[in-house]
């Protein structure tokens, strides 16, 4: 009987220096500062709430943490995309002014490499404002800074909540920099390439409930020269 109470606590041993040699690798690396927030270009900053009651609609397969809002929203619970979650909500600017509307879709992303820090979700995009036109945002984020310093801890807490005070950059490519893909669609913006990065800010998290308070912000560099021939998409 010994030996099987040796064996299950050297399991147990072994799986917890497991977790904590993946969770905190000194190999894995934060990005650290967002490459457009010392950006010399104009940047549109744009805020939004990232908890889907805040929002004006939320949806996904109806099992995960977060449930989907408003209540008889339709879920997404078909193999195909079961995996995926949308959201629609109201996009503010640095003066918490209300600036537009966006639509976002997200999927879990079989590039996910835990050993290497990548808990990567692809995601994309569609915003409307009405002061620059309609952009499309193409990008992979990764959650692994944020489960490692707020759900992991949540985990550990016997109120299996966290409560403080994260904020990290989300996005991590497709751009060499690690920043999204934007593409102008309408207005201002039309045909303009742009670099975006995403980021998450959170008060407050919950196994049970997800996120209880937290924002999301999304920065957009416009080209030094908006209209030059050489940052306009052809367009047939």
């Amino acid at each position: 009987m010994k030996y099987v109470i040796s064996l299950g606590l050297g399991l147990l041993v072994g799986v917890g220096l497991f977790v904590a040699g993946l969770l905190f690798n000194p190999f894995i690396a934060d990005r650290g500062l967002s490459p457009l927030s010392v950006s010399k270009s104009e940047v549109i900053a744009l805020k939004f709430a990232n908890v889907p009651a805040e929002s004006i609609a939320y949806t996904n397969d109806g099992e995960s943490i977060q449930e989907p809002h408003p209540e008889k929203v339709l879920q997404l619970w078909e193999a195909p995309i079961r995996t995926t979650s949308a959201m629609t909500t109201v996009m503010r600017d640095a003066r918490n002014r209300v600036a537009g509307i966006g639509v976002k879709f997200m999927s879990d992303s079989e590039s996910t490499r835990l050993l290497q820090g990548d808990m990567i979700v692809d995601s994309v995009w569609y915003i409307y404002l009405p002061e620059h036109g309609s952009m499309f945002v193409e990008q992979t984020e990764n959650y692994f800074p944020f489960v490692r310093e707020v759900a992991f801890p949540a985990w550990r807490s016997s109120a299996r909540g966290w409560r403080g005070n994260w904020r990290g950059d989300l996005s991590t490519g497709p751009g060499a920099l690690g920043t999204a893909n934007v593409v102008g669609g309408s207005g201002r913006v039309e045909g303009l390439r742009m670099d975006g990065v995403e980021s998450m800010s959170v008060q407050a998290f919950s196994l049970d409930k997800g996120l209880i308070s937290a924002e999301g912000g999304l920065l957009i560099e416009l080209p030094a020269s908006q209209f030059a021939d050489d940052e306009v998409i052809d367009t047939p």
